[in-house]
């Protein structure tokens, strides 16, 4: 029985719809820590708010499409200069805050698979010394270079308490069918691989009886 041509076509389907399916759902980012963490209690401000996962972050072009953080009190005015910084496994953006009170650190991120994740984390602010408070606004702020301001509501994906949406909400359509178009293309090489090794082989075989 000639079983290596079948095999070989039944192993690429498979692995074409592992790839296709299984991966991008198993292969969000994950939240290793946070800057300042759930439920803390701030006595000084940090040089940064973060927020660190267990892989490094798709960040496509440098650009940041797709990445926010906003920190916002609970009168709704907003405290985040409206830049993010994207390096390897961390997102971050420079501390501002008001006066003391209850505050929520809004994130958005993107994932090595394509797909956001974007979630909230509640803290408090309260100074142990004298700090002069940030006014704040009453919208998010928008990074000096940018031509969109951060729009909010609902997004898909979130962790933790809930989720809001924040700047770039999506990442563009364009990325993400050169992802799936790059999978695509290494799924339909190693399918061509293995059918030219099973062809081969079948000759050989056939070779041999001869």
């Amino acid at each position: 029985m000639r079983r290596g041509p079948a095999l070989a076509v039944s192993f690429g389907i498979a692995l074409l719809l592992s790839l296709l399916v299984a991966t991008p759902a198993s292969a969000h980012n994950q939240i290793v820590s946070t800057t300042p963490s759930s439920g803390q209690t701030l006595t000084e401000l940090p040089a940064e708010f973060s927020i660190q996962t267990n892989e490094s972050l798709l960040d496509i072009g440098g650009q940041g499409r797709g990445f926010a953080l906003q920190i916002r009190d609970d009168s709704g005015r907003y405290y985040e200069t409206g830049c993010v910084t994207i390096a390897d496994a961390t997102m971050s953006t420079p501390a501002r805050l008001g006066a003391p009170g209850a505050y929520t650190m809004i994130f958005q991120l993107v994932s090595q698979d394509g797909h956001t994740v974007s979630g909230e984390i509640h803290f408090t602010w309260a100074p142990s010394g004298t700090v002069t408070p940030s006014k704040g606004t009453t919208t998010p702020a928008v990074c000096p270079g940018t031509t969109a301001a951060p729009a909010t509501g609902s997004t898909a994906g979130s962790t933790g308490t809930g989720s809001e949406g924040t700047r770039n909400a999506t990442v563009p359509l364009a990325d993400v069918l050169w992802i799936g178009g790059a999978l695509l293309a290494v799924a339909i090489a190693i399918v061509v691989t293995l059918l030219v090794v099973g062809r081969r082989r079948r000759e050989d075989e056939v070779g041999g009886d001869a």
